[in-house]
């Protein structure tokens, strides 16, 4: 179930949406965690190779990649649920995980939300919340279990049992669950993947607004790069066990270190280009080189919304429309061009003139031209 406010076996219906009152989650003492050079193999097949990252205490830190890149067996090397065959995991500066260390996942102050909520199906929703918490009396133990299902809007449901929620409430019951015994570092694989996107956005923000009043170091795992800029302080791009590139979403964006990062955060129109004394000459024109070598060959990925259309015969190369596309705020239009193999994408405003059939002059917005050397563009 999905449709949380139009599931049959959920309660609240039209206000199984309400989140309880901002500012009442109880906060915790952040941590900071760093993974040094960490490798991993399943079988003798790298999962992860050689990788090191830092996250501050408090940051949330969207990890991010294509399946099978290794981020998932990333966080379970946190939360001690894998351990690594190479490097060092460190908890505000104390190893507790290497060579001759291995601290047990109870003992690392550690919140892990799983993919599939992993709810008990045969205990109430109370009973999974209070599930972490063993070191407390009984009466505490509940009280801080209801505290923690208010904040997330499912107080009303403590005697239901899982089947009874929509996938919705389910996913703020794993939520509740993971930050009751008040961890410093909360890990989340996926946690919205199961959800239809209408429901996604409303659960993903109002989720966001937790972490951040629990003042929890928070690492998300997700596939979804629009999700990742919208929720992470940092982002860490993964491909095939490697770090990529690390740092906050602009500059992902904005300055990709390759191929790789261009395409995963954002559609790009790639041509090839030779650099010149002039600049990198293409079947577009000349576009700057951005530091290229002279007479190297590069690859110059040019974002739908940076191509600029004109009409026939002003400033630009000659092309002609040959599709055009509603897509709500754009409409999305092919357009060939002499020289190239395959049609350019552009993006322009909704409701533009521009229709198939027509010849246009084309040119490119340089602050949506990225430019990368052959090598570096073997993806």
């Amino acid at each position: 179930m999905s449709q949380e406010d139009t599931s049959p076996n959920s309660k609240g219906l039209g206000n199984s949406l309400d989140w309880g009152a901002r500012g009442t989650a109880s906060a915790t003492i952040a941590a900071g965690l760093v993974f040094e050079n960490i490798s991993h193999d399943y079988d003798g097949v790298a999962s992860v190779r050689d990788l090191s990252l830092s996250i501050s205490p408090g940051e949330i830190l969207c990890l991010i990649g294509h399946s099978g890149c290794g981020k998932t067996t990333l966080m379970r090397i946190a939360a001690g649920v894998e351990r690594q065959s190479r490097g060092k995991v460190l908890i505000n500066g104390r190893e507790i995980a290497g060579d001759a260390v291995f601290l047990p996942p109870e003992k690392r102050g550690v919140g892990l939300m799983f993919q599939d909520y992993a709810l008990f199906p045969h205990m109430s929703i109370l009973a999974n919340v209070m599930f972490g918490l063993t070191g407390l009396p009984k009466k505490e133990a509940e009280t801080a279990a209801l505290s923690a299902l208010g904040r997330v809007g499912l107080a009303d449901y403590a005697a239901d049992f899982p089947h009874a929620l929509s996938g919705g409430e389910q996913q703020r019951v794993a939520l509740a669950r993971a930050l009751v015994p008040r961890p410093g570092i909360l890990l989340m694989d996926e946690p919205f993947s199961g959800l239809d996107k209408r429901l996604r956005d409303n659960v993903r923000d109002r989720t966001l607004d937790v972490i951040r009043e629990t003042r929890a170091t928070c690492i998300i795992v997700t596939h979804d790069p629009e999700e990742a800029m919208r929720m992470g302080d940092r982002i860490a791009l993964m491909r095939r066990g490697r770090l990529v590139q690390h740092g906050p979403a602009a500059e992902l964006y904005n300055d990709p270190v390759d191929l790789f990062a261009a395409r995963f955060f954002s559609e790009v129109n790639q041509v090839e280009g030779r650099v010149t004394s002039a600049g990198v000459e293409t079947p577009l024109g000349v576009v700057k080189s951005n530091g290229a070598a002279q007479n190297e060959k590069v690859d110059v990925c040019i974002r739908p919304q940076g191509i600029c259309l004109n009409k026939a015969g002003l400033c630009g190369v000659p092309g002609r429309i040959v599709s055009k596309r509603f897509v709500g705020e754009v409409d999305l239009l092919s357009i060939v061009i002499d020289g190239l193999d395959h049609p350019l994408k552009a993006r322009v405003r909704a409701g533009s003139a521009w229709e198939p059939g027509m010849d246009v002059a084309v040119d490119a917005d340089p602050k949506d031209v990225l430019v990368f050397s052959r090598k570096e563009s073997q993806v």
